[in-house]
């Protein structure tokens, strides 16, 4: 097959705030810039009924009984009353894959679809729904004792990882966004598994986007203010700042969710906006002195790279995605412990000059990580998984045969 491969893109999430309906985003865009033959199915954030627009997007209405997985994130159990449509749009379509990005509603239906109709499918692993579900639960018990949590929480989250684990079998081929989750679903479902990373719009995130010169240093972090961000930590980092004296400083936290009161009422130096988008939030980056990002369960860390690229070096932990984002002690830090968290960014709001090093190594970094790059990897993907489930091709093979 030398010319491109016919896609049908079944994504949970595409209009929300998060990592997943961003990647979703860009690869409907990429595809389209491209000329691809892609159809995109997508579930509907509002009342409007069923579409299938002359762009190859189909929008299907979720119900009265869905239900928030988190803010503006819903799932409805009911919505394979829509099956008979959307399988006969993509028997229409007549695609050469199937893609779906996770065990939700709408990627459900997609790979259902995909095995009934002999299609290769492709899944993409972007959350780790284990481990959210895992510290949910275990705020729901903080009250049990502790051995008794910890027993129930370990249960839960092997379970919820079996359940997931399951879904991803179907797959031909998998896609996963660091070597730690290739590595995993490699061992759990013995599919030939790839690496699909994130990339940055250039355009978007800049340094040159930074409007304060006030001499004061912003701390601040992006994203869902939820439990499994982990971002209560942050008052711990104010509480050791206050300690050794430091008051010039500021918190910046853009989002929302169900933490967002806590900070509030929490943190003495803070900035809480909401959800900004656009112009607003490449500036809220390029404000960012430096960039706090607690999470212990992404898969990889959006928000590290577009603060990476606005300027702003970024603290993680040694959990999850981000700590292959940011190289240690070079482009940012990544630390062992909370504790070690909270004294990196005392360390570096007191050391300026290790942080501007930090700054220039992370913008060299990201230079060249582009969404072209990413998705020219996805397509060779793409190709592997309709030619032969399990074969690996190159990434340049389909830059070059299109």
């Amino acid at each position: 097959m030398n010319s491109p491969p016919r896609v049908a893109f079944f994504t949970d999430t595409y209009d929300e705030i998060n990592g997943v309906a961003l990647t979703s985003r860009q690869l409907d865009a990429f595809a389209r810039r491209r000329g691809y033959p892609f159809l995109c199915v997508r579930g509907s954030v509002g009342d409007e009924p069923n579409t299938l627009n002359r762009d190859r997007t189909l929008i299907l209405r979720r119900g009265p009984l869905s239900f928030g997985l988190d803010r503006g994130l819903m799932h409805d159990p009911f919505l394979w009353r829509h099956y008979a449509q959307v399988y006969g749009a993509v028997r229409r379509f007549r695609p050469d894959v199937i893609h779906v990005v996770s065990p939700g509603d709408v990627s459900g239906i997609g790979a259902t679809i995909a095995l009934a109709m002999k299609i290769p499918l492709v899944i993409s692993w972007h959350t780790n729904l284990h481990e959210f579900g895992e510290m949910r639960l275990r705020r729901a018990l903080r009250k049990f004792p502790e051995p008794a949590c910890n027993a129930i929480c370990r249960l839960s989250k092997s379970l919820m990882l079996s359940i997931e684990v399951g879904f991803y079998r179907f797959g031909n081929l998998l896609f996963a966004p660091n070597q730690e989750l290739i590595d995993l679903l490699i061992q759990r479902t013995g599919r030939p598994t790839r690496l699909m990373t994130r990339g940055i719009d250039p355009h978007a995130f800049h340094p040159s986007k930074r409007r304060v010169s006030d001499g004061v240093f912003r701390m601040g972090f992006v994203g869902r203010i939820t439990p499994e961000k982990n971002v209560r930590l942050i008052a711990n980092v104010e509480q050791a700042l206050l300690a050794r004296g430091l008051k010039n400083f500021r918190f910046l936290i853009v989002g929302d969710g169900s933490d967002r009161e806590w900070l509030s009422r929490n943190l003495r130096h803070a900035d809480l906006p909401g959800i900004l988008r656009g112009e607003e939030l490449a500036a809220a980056y390029a404000d960012m002195d430096l960039f706090l990002f607690p999470s212990r369960t992404d898969t990889f860390g959006n928000v590290v790279q577009e603060a990476m690229a606005s300027g702003t070096p970024s603290i993680v932990t040694d959990a999850g995605g981000p700590k292959f984002i940011v190289r240690d002690g070079i482009s940012g830090c990544v630390a062992h412990s909370d504790g070690e968290f909270v004294e990196h960014a005392v360390e570096l709001m007191l050391d300026r000059e290790r942080l501007s090093r930090m700054r220039d190594a992370g913008l060299e970094q990201v230079a060249n990580a582009s969404w072209d790059q990413v998705f020219e990897d996805v397509y060779a993907g793409y190709l592997a998984a309709v030619r032969e489930p399990g074969s690996v091709l190159p990434a340049a093979h389909f830059a070059a045969s299109s």
